[in-house]
């Protein structure tokens, strides 16, 4: 079949590429005076290649893409929705709310600064990016993050299928009430880490920050290193091999915690029976 070639133009209507399909669209300008919205929606197996959009909505129902080479300035408001099958690769967004009830989606090498990245998606994966956003892959499943830098507050809430390589997150309330997360060889930076999760694993992982991992089920720990963290584990059902020490442990519900040392075990005034166990190493 006979691809399109739309090339050197500038769109500013509204729909202005509607519902193309089997079109390469290259160093193309989508901003201008008429201040269209939904420039590519509903486009089906298209390329774009070294554009640049300002508009809002731009992405929007968009099935089978490869978008590369690409900037999303902040007028580009919600850039990429309800969109299948896509490869994102290159590109500098800083759309808000950019990625949201999407499927199939994979990013790689791209700068993200987007408020309310990620919500409600199902397979996205993220590779050699970096990434700021203020609520981060809110309610979304099937998420895979390796050697991904990511600034945020609010992040990974609600996610169930998570799994995060050789990352740098700096976060605060990351992992609340989210399941089945595998973090392997990264460093995790916040505060109030995995708050009410459900089966999440560490491994060789660096945990730096205040009350981490309470109310947890099914929590794992294998050769992680803890930094500042004081009140850890309370309420939780965690088995937990840590290198070094951790500044104080308070009512763990149940397991084994092992580590070379600890300031403080806090043991009474609890809500619930708490039988969790504190070894040190010798």
């Amino acid at each position: 079949m006979d691809r399109k070639r739309i090339e050197g133009k500038n769109f500013d209507e509204e729909r202005a590429l509607y519902n193309e399909t089997h079109a390469d669209v290259l160093c193309c300008t989508f901003a201008g005076p008429a201040d269209g919205e939904s420039v590519l929606k509903e486009a089906r197996d298209i390329t774009v290649n070294e554009c640049t959009f300002s508009l809002r909505y731009p992405l929007w129902h968009v099935v089978d893409f490869k978008v590369s080479n690409v900037t999303m300035d902040d007028k580009t408001r919600a850039p990429i929705w309800y969109a299948k099958h896509g490869v994102l690769r290159d590109c500098e967004i800083y759309g808000v709310k950019a990625v949201r009830e999407c499927e199939d989606i994979s990013i790689n090498e791209c700068t993200i600064d987007s408020v309310e990245f990620g919500w409600k998606s199902d397979g996205l994966s993220l590779r050699n990016t970096t990434i700021t956003s203020e609520y981060i892959f809110f309610d979304s499943s099937n998420v895979k993050l390796d050697h991904v830098t990511m600034k945020g507050k609010y992040s990974f809430q609600y996610v169930d299928g998570l799994t995060i390589e050789n990352c740098d997150l700096d976060t605060k309330d990351a992992f609340w009430h989210s399941k089945n997360v595998t973090v392997k060889d990264s460093t995790i930076k916040g505060e109030y880490l995995g708050w009410f999760s459900e089966n999440v694993t560490l491994i060789n992982c660096r945990i730096i920050g205040t009350q981490p991992l309470c109310y947890c089920k099914g929590l794992k720990l294998i050769n992680c290193t803890m930094e500042g963290c004081d009140l850890s584990f309370e309420y939780s059902e965690v088995e937990a091999e840590i290198i070094g020490s951790i500044d104080s442990v308070k009512n763990p519900k149940s397991g084994t915690i092992t580590c070379d040392g600890v300031g403080e075990v806090i043991m009474g005034d609890a809500v619930m029976p708490c039988e969790g166990r504190v070894l040190l190493r010798k």
